[in-house]
């Protein structure tokens, strides 16, 4: 039986429809993905499902004992409970009982007679209730998952959070409650690349309920879902498969509408043009063909999607746009940095990575000249402007206009050799000319964010510096500001975790690593996390290589052999000659194992020579094996020379 179905949902907003008609079922076990633009409905649709929402019309049936959990965008808590108590409390009936328990043990201390028996009884009630609800374990379970997360202060009141530690508290509420259908409203803002990895494994393999993700993270799409929903126009589309599977079906869907329209129109020209040379007199057969063409003409034509219009003018700057030399980056009393060398181009576009927490705002804030660093040089290179955008939105003024934001007292802005007034401009964000005096501070997450993009973009840079472009965009603009970037002739550097646009996007990748370590890498997410992969395990390999000749006696006997076979073949001469050179072949191979392991560590090469990674692999690999076949041989040989 399905988790919930809805059939026929309505919901309009004034004029403004959102649902049309929508119809779904989610069964247990599913994955299901749902994607849209900003305003198109997805956020509403999931209220509805989780029963916080009613629509206008239609039906939504839920199945009885299969708990529906939500996470929203603005998660809303008793400020005074710590994110522990805030997790615990979504356990709901275990809540309850483990309370029940506390209070029934605090009373046994002071009590005696008769109300001791009553309260012994209720304290084994209350256990008994707390073992079938899962066990005395969801509290470490509660801890774990809010270390999961990335949050690092679990006792502290939910009121001090920051937004994003109060959004991952509330992701943790959910993912410990277990829920039959577990919704998910953008759960990856705020998430570094760790937490965002752990969560997609979890979701795709450990999560007992089905999962409903709305998200424009298309790279978790991919990861988890078998299905994706597309909430367009106020109409629901179903695709199987995850984000690359929804794209080409989606272009197939479309490329067939287009077909259709096409013949639509050139049926209508045909039966105007037969009619102009009709005279008035009308058969019964010719009227039967007016009334096919006056229905192909109350048809409507296929709505096209609004997509957000970016671009962004580059000037001409120095050979260098960044330079950076033994940077040392102190914050609280904390190393965030730790001698940094780094040189930024023209054309380099560098994101930044690491867990929340370790400097890659700081970083950013050290370049921009915010904050001064604790020793080493930032120099910008001659000639060059900057532009820097928020995370947190904070260049936007909440009680400003969307006009005034972005206007700055200009008539006009000035983008690509054209002169354009601000009205036309917003226009290109989607923000029509009736919406653009409404305050900012009405406005939703990815509307604030397409204000500050356009913002940053109506000014010409050769040095942009940007602090979590992607939360809250949709993805059309996400794919249009992805093009933006890559066309941009000057030097970006992008604070992200969206693994999809750091793969379009970046040309390298900056990892902070922990204690002050930055490493620069070659490529995008996935060349970043191969290499990093390589190297570490080039590390460990030199490490365990080291240790065991450390530990190694001085001189060679060779360690317990097996007993021999009852009847070993005696060595021929050639193959004593043989063993006798194998040992200097096996010290020669596994000195040239670790000449490689030690080249693939150093982190220079992925900055100088990234292209040469794959092969330098691929000769490790080969060196191992070499060394594994010639001690193999050693070890058969020695075996039956020992039996004679």
């Amino acid at each position: 039986m399905s988790i919930v179905a809805a059939h026929d949902l309505t919901k309009a907003f004034g004029t403004r429809s959102v649902l049309d008609g929508v119809t779904l079922t989610i069964e247990p076990g599913e994955r299901v993905g749902l994607v849209g633009g900003n305003g198109s409905g997805k956020s509403t649709l999931a209220r509805i499902l989780a029963g916080l929402d009613t629509p206008d019309g239609g039906t939504v049936s839920r199945r009885r004992e299969a708990p529906i959990g939500y996470l929203q965008q603005d998660p809303r808590f008793d400020g005074e409970l710590s994110a522990r108590e805030v997790v615990l409390a979504g356990l709901g009936e275990w809540s309850v009982a483990k309370s029940r328990h506390d209070q029934a043990s605090l009373a046994l201390a002071g009590a005696s007679g008769g109300q001791l028996a009553t309260l012994l009884e209720a304290q084994e009630n209350a256990a008994a209730d707390v073992e079938r609800l899962g066990g005395w374990d969801r509290e470490h379970q509660a801890l774990a998952m809010l270390g999961a997360v990335g949050v690092s202060r679990p006792d502290a009141p939910f009121a001090t959070l920051s937004g994003g530690d109060r959004r991952r508290v509330a992701l943790a509420r959910v993912l410990v409650a277990r829920p039959a259908l577990a919704i998910l409203d953008e759960p990856s803002n705020h998430l570094d690349l760790e937490s965002l990895e752990w969560l997609e494994g979890y979701l795709r393999d450990d999560h007992p309920g089905a999962v409903l993700l709305v998200t424009h993270d298309r790279w978790l799409l991919d990861g988890v879902v078998t299905r994706t929903l597309e909430m367009a126009q106020g109409k629901l589309y179903s695709y199987e498969g995850g984000y690359q599977d929804y794209l080409e079906e989606k272009l197939t869907r479309e490329d067939h509408e287009a077909r259709t329209e096409q013949n639509r129109q050139n049926f209508l020209r045909r039966e105007v043009e037969w009619l102009r040379r009709q005279p008035k007199a009308r058969s019964t057969k010719q009227k039967a063909r007016i009334d096919r063409a006056q229905v192909a003409l109350s048809q409507l034509a296929p709505k096209q999607d609004r997509t957000a219009k970016l671009a962004m003018d580059s000037v001409r700057g120095g050979r260098h746009a960044l330079e950076v030399r033994a940077l040392r980056v102190v914050v609280g009393g904390r190393t965030l940095v730790s001698g940094l060398d780094l040189i930024v181009a023209p054309g380099e576009r560098l994101g930044v990575v690491g867990r929340n927490g370790t400097g890659k705002t700081s970083l950013l804030r050290v370049i921009k000249g915010e904050l001064a660093p604790a020793a080493g040089t930032v120099v910008l290179g001659r000639g060059t402007r900057l532009s820097y955008f928020d995370q947190h939105r904070a260049d936007l003024d909440d009680a400003a206009s969307i006009f005034d934001n972005v206007a700055q007292n200009r008539a006009r802005v000035e983008l690509g050799g054209e002169s354009i007034e601000v009205r036309s401009y917003l226009e290109r964000y989607l923000f029509d000319p009736h919406r653009q005096r409404q305050p900012v501070g009405s406005l939703s997450g990815g509307e604030r964010a397409r204000v500050a993009l356009a913002k940053l973009l109506s000014e010409p840079a050769s040095l942009v510096l940007l602090d979590e472009p992607t939360n809250d965009l949709d993805v059309p603009t996400l794919t249009v500001l992805e093009q933006v970037l890559v066309d941009f002739r000057g030097a970006v550097v992008v604070v992200t975790h969206d693994r999809w646009f750091l793969d379009r996007v970046a040309t390298g990748v900056i990892a902070f690593e922990g204690q002050g370590k930055v490493v620069r890498y070659a490529g995008g997410y996935s060349s970043f996390r191969q290499q990093q992969a390589a190297a570490a395990a080039a590390t460990a390999g030199a490490t365990a290589r080291k240790a065991a000749r450390s530990e190694a006696p001085a001189t060679a006997a060779p360690a317990a052999l097996p007993a021999p076979a009852a009847v070993a073949k005696a060595l021929s001469w050639a193959e004593k000659r043989e063993l006798e050179g194998l040992l200097e072949k096996i010290e020669q191979a596994e000195s040239a194992a670790a000449a490689l392991e030690t080249e693939l560590a150093d982190p220079t090469l992925y900055a100088s020579r990234g292209d040469a990674v794959p092969r330098l692999t691929a000769k490790l690999k080969e060196a191992r094996s070499e060394a594994e076949r010639l001690t193999a041989r050693w070890e058969e040989l020695e075996m039956r020379n020992a039996a004679k």
